[in-house]
C-alpha cells in the first residue's frame, strides 16, 4: 500500500492492515485502558493528554521538548504517513491532526468513526502493545492552522471570518459555566461537536454534515475559526472541515478556558 493510496478519510473496510512499519504510522488515541483491551492490529498508543498543554490554557500547542518527545518515540520522519483514530468519533484524533499541520507535516488519514466503526465493521482487533522504532526527528513549528486571542479581539467583526462553537448548547449559552465567564465569543455560531457524528454508523461523519452547517453559515468561502473549552472537542471540528475540503480551517486553540478567563474578552449570552 502507497501514501497515494490513503485519502484523508478512509473507512474502517477500506483499511488492509498490517501497513509497512518505514512508511506508515498506525497512531491510537483512545483512553489508555480501551487501548488494552483491544486496539487496531499494529496500532501504537498515545494517551490524549499528551497532546495537550498545561494547565491554565490545556488547548495550547505544548512546548516544543514535549512535541519533540512525542514525536521522536513515533519514529517521525518527513516521508511518514499517520493513521490516526480514536474512540469517541474524531476529536482526539482531530487535535492530533492540528499538531501535524502545526509541525507542517501533511502525510496524515483518519479512520471514519474511529475505534467505535471499527468494532462495528467487525474488523481485527489485538492487545499487543506496540511500539515504534524511535527517531530524532528536527521539528519546525508554524502558526498557520492557529489563531489566538489577540487576533480575534483585534478583529471580532471580520465578516469573512466564522467562529465554529464545538461546545454544548447549554455552554454556548451561559447556562453551563466553566470559566470566570459564561456565554459565547461575539457573533459565534454553535454546532455540537458530537452533532457532527451519525451514532447509528459507529459515530463516522454524517453523511449531510456538508449541508448541516453551511445552513448555519459555516460556510467554505469563509475562514472558519473553531474552538470548545480546551481545543480537544474542536479537534473534531477542525478536522471535520478539512475532510469536506474547506481550505481555510483554524484552530482558536486557547478556546473558551482562555477567553471566558480573561477580563478583557466581550461574551455575548
Amino acid at each position: 500500500m502507497t501514501m497515494t493510496t490513503l485519502p484523508l478519510l478512509i473507512e474502517p473496510e477500506a483499511l488492509e492492515l498490517p501497513l509497512d512499519q518505514q512508511h506508515f504510522r498506525l497512531v491510537d488515541l483512545c483512553k489508555t485502558e480501551n487501548y488494552l483491551t483491544g486496539h487496531l492490529p499494529g496500532a501504537v498508543h498515545i494517551a490524549p493528554s499528551r497532546t495537550a498543554a498545561a494547565a491554565p490554557r490545556p488547548g495550547l500547542l505544548p512546548t516544543s521538548d514535549v512535541l519533540q518527545a512525542l514525536f521522536s518515540e513515533l519514529g517521525h520522519h518527513p516521508d511518514l504517513h499517520y493513521v490516526v483514530y480514536d474512540d469517541e468519533g474524531g476529536g482526539w484524533a482531530g487535535r492530533f491532526i492540528w499538531l501535524l499541520d502545526c509541525i507542517g507535516h501533511p502525510h496524515y488519514s483518519y479512520i471514519n468513526g474511529g475505534l467505535t466503526a471499527w468494532k462495528q465493521a467487525g474488523r481485527e482487533l489485538e492487545t499487543a502493545e506496540n511500539q515504534a522504532p524511535a527517531s530524532q526527528p528536527r521539528l519546525t513549528f508554524n502558526t498557520r492552522h492557529t489563531v489566538t486571542l489577540d487576533d480575534l479581539m483585534a478583529d471580532l467583526n471580520n465578516p469573512g471570518r466564522i467562529i465554529w462553537d464545538a461546545r454544548s448548547p447549554e455552554e454556548y449559552r451561559g447556562e453551563k459555566v466553566l470559566a470566570a465567564k459564561g456565554g459565547h465569543i461575539p457573533g459565534a455560531v454553535n454546532f455540537e461537536w458530537t452533532a457532527g457524528m451519525d451514532a447509528a454508523r459507529g459515530l463516522r461523519l454524517r453523511s449531510d454534515l456538508a449541508e448541516t452547517i453551511q445552513a448555519l453559515g459555516i460556510t467554505p468561502d469563509k475562514q472558519i475559526v473553531t474552538h470548545c473549552q480546551t481545543h480537544h472537542r474542536s479537534g473534531f471540528t477542525y478536522l471535520a472541515a478539512k475532510v469536506l475540503g474547506y481550505p481555510n480551517i483554524k484552530a482558536y486553540a486557547g478556546s473558551w478556558s482562555e477567553w471566558g478567563n480573561h477580563p478583557d474578552t466581550p461574551v455575548e449570552p
